[in-house]
């Protein structure tokens, strides 16, 4: 199990990941973009100019929120830190590509579908991540995958590293410590 992409990796992980979601959807019809906070929000981010130079020009983004949607709410603090959802489009029998940046149990995508809900009712809800852990605990699977890594034991962390939130691009996996934390 490879444990550690440099940014030369990710380059290449988000490049297949632009043509496959390019194969995936017809470049003629509008596609909403949406990324779940953070890493999604900046991986949508740069997909977008991606699927822009493989001919797509009716993209629209937004950000989503998830925090309220959460089934571990309760687990997570007394003053959860919640962002804004920007969703300024109408999603009404378009196509949606959800991105986020690690697929895991499924629950954030699940709280995803919940909140996209309150949005409107799209023709259409596609999932790209950028790493596919395994480990689900709902029958939820991304449709397009950077890459997958479904040998990571429950002790280990996936962390995805970006430029524009952690100052470098990576990927890690890595022991939890105690905490359940990464090292």
């Amino acid at each position: 199990m490879q444990t550690r992409y440099d940014q030369a990796d990710v380059r290449r992980l988000l490049d297949q990941l632009a043509d496959a979601i390019a194969a995936g959807f017809s470049s003629k019809e509008p596609l909403i973009i949406v990324g779940i906070r953070t890493r999604g929000e900046t991986l949508a981010q740069r997909l977008t100019p991606m699927l822009v130079s493989r001919g797509f020009d009716k993209i629209s983004r937004g950000v989503l929120d998830i925090t309220l949607y959460r089934d571990d709410l309760s687990e997570i603090g007394p003053r959860p830190m919640v962002r804004p959802t920007h969703i300024e489009i109408d999603i009404n029998s378009k196509p949606l590509l959800l991105v986020d940046d690690v697929l895991f149990t499924g629950r954030t995508v699940r709280a995803a579908m919940d909140a996209l809900a309150d949005f409107g009712r799209p023709s259409a809800i596609r999932l790209a991540a950028l790493v596919d852990r395994g480990g689900r605990e709902l029958p939820i699977q991304a449709d397009f995958v950077g890459v997958t890594q479904k040998d990571v034991p429950l002790t280990h962390r996936v962390k995805v590293k970006l430029a524009e939130t952690d100052g470098a691009d990576e990927i890690v996996i890595e022991p939890r410590d105690s905490k359940g934390d990464a090292k």
